[in-house]
């Protein structure tokens, strides 16, 4: 009965050495890629909501939940006070997420908040893309409706004191990557060019309208490509 035994053994032991090599050949299967967590923006009258058509552009091009991030504030205050909100949230994202940066994609006023937060509060330590899309950067005379009512809109107008602040010196601080896209048929910018920002990358996308701006999936090809 030993020599039966033994080819048993033996064939046993001949399986598992070719399974256990057949293991060490195999491919390592790829490791999912990881991005920087995305934080999301919304300018006036507007709302964290304005942003899911892009959220679900991102997760179907491969990011998570756990990666894209819209924060939602009071778009009436001071855009100062909600540089300072936005500051704690990324905080509180990179804690949750374990990232040393995020990337930041801002909407319309948005892009103010979001620009005071790097310049005055350490936001460009924190940051490594910065999209402006439809940013009313220089500010825009259509916010003349609104100027009298709220903060932020008195703030957004061309010529106010806190853009003169906000755009003295270098537009574009730290080492944050930026961009600016912008329409050449936006009604909401007089002058469209106000969404310039120099030292950015800042591409004229044709004639979209200032509330696809952030739903137009050409746009958003180009901002995903742009904070890859």
């Amino acid at each position: 009965m030993q020599r039966p035994m033994r080819r048993i053994a033996t064939a046993v032991a001949t399986a598992a050495a070719s399974l256990l090599l057949a293991l060490a050949l195999s491919p390592t299967p790829a490791r999912a890629a990881t991005h920087n967590p995305v934080v999301f923006v919304h300018g006036l009258s507007s709302s964290a909501d304005s942003w899911d058509d892009w959220i679900a552009d991102f997760k179907a091009d491969g990011y998570t939940s756990s990666e894209l991030y819209a924060f939602s504030y009071d778009w009436s205050q001071s855009n100062a006070t909600t540089a300072r909100q936005l500051a704690t949230y990324v905080n509180t994202v990179r804690t949750q997420t374990g990232a040393a940066k995020v990337d930041l994609v801002v909407h319309s006023m948005g892009a103010l908040g979001s620009r005071y937060y790097l310049k005055n509060l350490s936001g460009t330590s924190y940051v490594d893309d910065f999209v402006s899309s439809a940013g009313t950067n220089h500010g825009t005379t259509t916010a003349g409706w609104c100027s009298w009512l709220y903060t932020s809109c008195a703030e957004m107008y061309t010529g106010s004191s806190f853009l003169t602040a906000l755009n003295s010196g270098d537009e574009t601080p730290g080492s944050v990557s930026y961009a600016s896209y912008w329409s050449n048929c936006d009604d909401a910018l007089t002058p469209d060019t106000t969404a310039i920002l120099s030292g950015a990358t800042n591409v004229e996308v044709g004639c979209v309208s200032h509330t696809d701006m952030n739903n137009d999936y050409g746009v958003y090809e180009q901002v995903r490509d742009f904070i890859a």
